[in-house]
């Protein structure tokens, strides 16, 4: 079956100018001392930063009732007068448990991204709650603009989760790829006050309505060969193969289809790195990251920022439009171009989140 990945709200994609700030401390974690970091002409402050370890958990409605059996489960919430179906994974141990939300990518629907990134099977052996939302629509997608339907979603879903299983609401977490991506970058916008850390693979985007209430820690993931969203900036031709809203035609037959616009004509949107050091900028870090080989493809840029702001990207040389270790990748090549293996995306941002509760 043709597997399709990326993304249409490429205008999503437009930044703003990042801004560094003085008073921030050299390096993700390092320091304790308050913070003052300029977003885009608002002001964020944090206060001195708990350790990880030690901020406590803070238990969600349900750790006051029967904790649903470990399992999987298909389920629905309803969302400005629709039905919306997720799936959530519920791993065996005591609550209140970390909380993981997972997106899919563009015309893929929840059930085939979790075959990209077995989060679920992973929150499984790591201990944390795992939901995959689906979009529902005729091609799946997802709506990132401000104050869209599906953002609108994730507060009713985060909302009923948190009723129905123990989780730790100091601890909940986004993730997605492409499309997914996008949407990640725009949830962690417009929940910044619920969600403790976001990790978009393959689509970080820095919305220009972004306006957080707390800087949000993010570690991205993108390959400098994918095809679909070029690292280098806007669109790629990969992108023509996709199938229009409606599924009637292709985005290259079809390049003024509804909801595309023109984006097929966008060339001078920022690389990743520039979107990166965007965010970045909203956290109140400094404006250029230090840069680490940590494998033989894969370099890891990483911004000095104020603690409990931290940003990070992983560079996959040589990496398509994939998610780092997906063994299902690795059969779908043809498609999203070459796999690394050198880091799992997984492994690594759960360690990310681990490190990047929400603050008190």
């Amino acid at each position: 079956m043709r597997r399709v990945l990326a993304l249409l709200a490429v205008a999503t994609l437009a930044i703003g100018a990042c801004s560094g700030d003085d008073g921030t401390e050299s390096g993700s974690d390092a320091g304790t001392a308050d913070t003052t970091a300029a977003t885009d002409g608002t002001t964020t402050t944090t206060a001195a930063a708990t350790d990880p370890a030690d901020v406590a958990a803070a238990p969600s409605a349900a750790c006051e009732g029967d904790a649903p059996a470990p399992g999987d489960r298909q389920r629905t919430v309803t969302s400005g007068g629709d039905e919306r179906a997720y799936a959530i994974t519920v791993p065996d141990g005591e609550g209140p448990l970390p909380l993981v939300v997972d997106y899919h990518g563009y015309s893929e629907g929840g059930a085939i991204h979790a075959l990209h990134t077995l989060l679920a099977d992973f929150g499984r052996e790591q201990g944390f709650v795992t939901v995959t939302p689906d979009s529902g629509y005729e091609v799946p997608r997802w709506d990132v603009g401000e104050g869209s339907r599906d953002l609108v979603m994730f507060g009713d879903l985060l909302d009923q989760v948190e009723a129905e299983v123990c989780v730790d609401t100091n601890r909940v977490f986004v993730t997605g790829l492409s499309n997914g991506a996008f949407m990640t970058s725009a949830v962690a916008c417009a929940f910044s006050d619920r969600v403790a850390a976001a990790a978009p693979v393959a689509g970080i985007t820095d919305p220009d309505w972004c306006a957080f209430e707390r800087p949000v820690p993010v570690v991205a993931f993108h390959g400098t060969e994918d095809t679909f969203i070029d690292f280098e900036g806007g669109i790629g031709a990969s992108v023509a193969d996709l199938p229009t809203p409606d599924g009637e035609g292709t985005l290259g037959e079809q390049p003024d289809a509804d909801a595309v616009g023109d984006a097929a004509d966008i060339t001078d949107s920022p690389s990743i790195p520039e979107v990166t050091a965007a965010w970045a900028g909203r956290n109140g870090c400094e404006p250029e990251a230090d840069e680490e080989r940590v494998a033989d493809d894969v370099l890891l840029q990483t911004f000095p920022c104020p603690v409990g702001a931290a940003t990070e990207l992983y560079v996959v040389e040589g990496g398509g439009h994939t998610w780092p270790g997906s063994e299902f990748d690795e059969t779908i090549g043809d498609i999203v171009g070459e796999v690394t293996r050198s880091i799992d995306a997984n492994e690594l941002m759960w360690e990310f989140f681990q490190a990047h509760p929400l603050q008190p």
